[in-house]
């Protein structure tokens, strides 16, 4: 009888327990989370503030400008050989570009993420280097090392071989400002899922390629291409680095940014807009592709869970 008493005063204090155990965790979570409306309005408001204001603002101008003087007059900016030329040439440093980063990215990101070797952080912080150095920056230490005065300029022009002021340096300017964006997506993530199913793999007979190919790859893919979507924006963008190793030659190695640039200064405010606008456009299909890839992530992520 004593023990059966005690059973049930045990049971009845692990209840009473669990229940205000719950009860504190909502009246914290209450607490936590809900705000007086006012608040909430308050914080919206000033969100949808800045958002209009230094987002929606800005793109509405540009769009306006470029259409100003008709649709005729955009399309001719827009196809005008400059202007053909721009768009050509940034379209083709970032086809080169990209992918550069992103076999270096995944790269940098396996040895990091999957192995210990000494230099391990070295190469992690030089990863983040171009997110400290100034792009202007950058692009002045490629004229000191390519340049007809710099280091390697002397022994390039005897074996006629240009860098600078041509194709390649815009490549290794777009290069530099751009390859942490796809190891730094990819380092976290992997270093996250760690290192179980590739031994795994590797037990069972895989070779090192199929254990990347079939393994490591599809729990990286979505990350993988958000890292490329990131990358693939800013090297379209880029404007210090590319400025400098460029040389402002129109017709030959000026970029949509630069382009837009010598449009502005001339005082063509129409055909400024006008490859300002595509730009635009094209940032903004970035970022429907980036919003589709996120919500594709959460998706599987969510198909794991419930597995």
């Amino acid at each position: 009888m004593g023990q059966s008493q005690t059973r049930r005063s045990l049971s009845m204090a692990a209840l009473v327990a669990s229940h205000w155990t719950v009860h504190s965790r909502r009246f914290e979570t209450s607490a936590a989370t809900r705000e007086p409306t006012w608040v909430r309005g308050m914080l919206i408001t000033i969100a949808l503030a800045f958002f209009a204001l230094f987002l929606l603002l800005p793109l509405v101008t540009v769009f306006a400008e470029a259409l100003r003087k008709g649709w005729g007059v955009y399309f001719a900016a827009l196809v005008e050989p400059d202007a053909r030329s721009a768009i050509f040439l940034t379209l083709l440093v970032t086809a080169i570009a990209v992918p550069l980063n992103l076999v270096f990215g995944v790269a940098a990101a396996w040895a990091i993420a999957k192995f210990d070797f000494r230099g391990k952080q070295l190469l992690t912080t030089l990863i983040d280097l171009p997110f400290s150095v100034s792009p202007v920056v950058a692009g002045l230490t490629f004229v000191l090392l390519f340049g007809a005065q710099g280091w390697f300029g002397p022994w390039l022009a005897d074996h006629g071989v240009r860098i600078m002021f041509a194709v390649p340096a815009l490549v290794l300017a777009t290069v530099f400002v751009t390859f942490p964006f796809v190891a730094r997506e990819l380092i976290p993530l992997m270093e996250a899922q760690g290192q179980e199913e590739e031994e795994a793999a590797i037990v069972l007979g895989a070779s090192g390629w199929k254990t990347f190919w079939y393994v490591t790859l599809p729990n990286i893919k979505w990350g993988l291409i958000y890292g490329v979507i990131l990358c693939n924006a800013r090297a379209m963008g880029e404007f210090g680095a590319v400025s400098v190793v460029s040389g402002h030659i129109r017709g030959r190695t000026n970029t949509m940014p630069l382009h837009v640039e010598i449009l502005y200064n001339e005082y063509n405010f129409a055909a400024a807009f006008a490859i300002a606008s595509l730009l635009a456009l094209l940032a903004l299909l970035t970022l429907v592709i980036k919003s589709w890839v996120e919500w594709q992530g959460r998706q599987q992520m969510n198909a794991g869970r419930e597995l």
